[in-house]
């Protein structure tokens, strides 16, 4: 596993745009329409995630990659709490599970990149 995003879910993109990129100088690294956004943290190669997403606004958490989220799942799938099952997203699978405090870990590979 692989930490490669700080997943922080907001309300308002442009607004938390505002605060991260334009106040506190973090640098747009990439954009994904108009809810999807990540920023590069100084000295780090771990970027931050921002995402316009009601649902998991108040859990944000760690997203790590993993050679196979299909894999992962299923060698820990009776020892988890998944909360979001493996499906496809745009590079690859993607999963999230909860750990025993109620913090939400998610995961990714990139099997569609390649």
């Amino acid at each position: 596993m692989k930490l490669i995003f700080v997943y922080t879910p907001v309300q308002d993109l442009k607004a938390s745009l505002a605060l991260y990129r334009d106040e506190l100088g973090f640098e747009e690294a990439w954009r994904e329409g108009d809810t999807v956004a990540g920023l590069t943290l100084p000295g780090v190669d771990v970027h931050m995630m921002l995402e316009e997403d009601p649902a998991e606004v108040g859990k944000p958490g760690p997203i790590f990659e993993v050679d196979s989220v299909d894999d992962f799942y299923a060698a820990r799938r009776d020892r988890l709490a998944f909360t979001v099952m493996p499906h496809d997203i745009p590079p690859g699978r993607y999963a999230a599970f909860d750990d025993a405090s109620g913090n939400r870990i998610r995961i990714l590979d990139t099997s569609k990149e390649h």
